[in-house]
């Protein structure tokens, strides 16, 4: 008898630009991609929490992922609110949960972190991190990662039970574990280069300010330099797949 397929719960947390729909797929489907790269045979199941879908129940599915956005958490919309009290329950119960960008920031804040829009300023283009921890379901072991970002809110003070996996000077929490149970981390594993280039072509000089999208387009085009993508998909799948394993 075939094993049966990991269920996955996607959290859609963010939707595209309206300028970006027809040329890009929507966050979930980025996400699908992104863990298809790591051979893994998985069951998607799309979850709208932006437009106020959430699961019955946090056994729907054998592990979740809530996407970025272009919202912050410290709005308290009230689809976030119901988000929190999601992810709390799925804490509680110890049920895998990966959270990307703004869904490593509501994770932090869920469970008792601080997120501020930070005076660093945005984060963007192709980011190094430390690996300064290497949980057990990191079998790819190195010890930087390269990630696209495109954030300019941080988490500043972690949550009880949370330590950090990821770091940079400009973002010292970027990547948390909480015990064996959540990761998260701040950059966009999702993200192909294609996608960061019209990202910081449509909001240089309007959202980004343009010295800094400049500098990562160049940095971009003159290095060559791409993110590690197989081998966040790889993590991402490992924790996921370690934790039913063992739960």
């Amino acid at each position: 008898m075939s094993e049966a397929k990991m269920k996955v719960g996607i959290l859609e947390a963010g939707l595209l630009n309206d300028k970006l729909v027809d040329e890009f797929d929507p966050y979930p489907e980025m996400f699908a991609s992104l863990l298809n790269r790591a051979g893994k045979d998985l069951d998607y199941h799309s979850f709208s929490v932006i437009r106020g879908q959430l699961p019955d129940s946090i056994e729907d599915c054998d592990g979740w992922l809530i996407t970025g956005s272009r919202h912050g958490v410290y709005e308290d919309l009230d689809w976030m609110l119901k988000l929190e009290a999601f992810i709390r329950e799925v804490y509680q119960a110890r049920v895998p949960l990966v959270g990307i960008c703004f869904g490593h920031q509501i994770v932090a804040k869920a469970l008792g972190g601080v997120v501020v829009k930070s005076d660093k300023g945005w984060g963007v283009g192709v980011t190094g991190y430390s690996v300064v921890k290497t949980p057990c379901w990191m079998t790819s072991i190195t010890d930087d990662i390269r990630i696209y970002a495109f954030h300019q809110d941080q988490v500043v003070s972690l949550p009880p039970g949370a330590d950090i996996f990821l770091s940079s000077e400009f973002c010292p929490n970027a990547g948390l574990v909480y015990g064996d149970s959540v990761v998260s981390i701040q950059a966009h594993p999702e993200f192909e280069e294609a996608y960061e280039l019209a990202l910081l072509n449509m909001y240089s000089g309007n959202v980004v300010p343009q010295p800094i999208a400049e500098k990562a387009l160049r940095w971009i085009d003159e290095s060559g330099e791409t993110a590690d993508t197989q081998i966040l998909a790889e993590w991402i799948v490992e924790f996921l797949s370690s934790r039913n394993r063992h739960s």
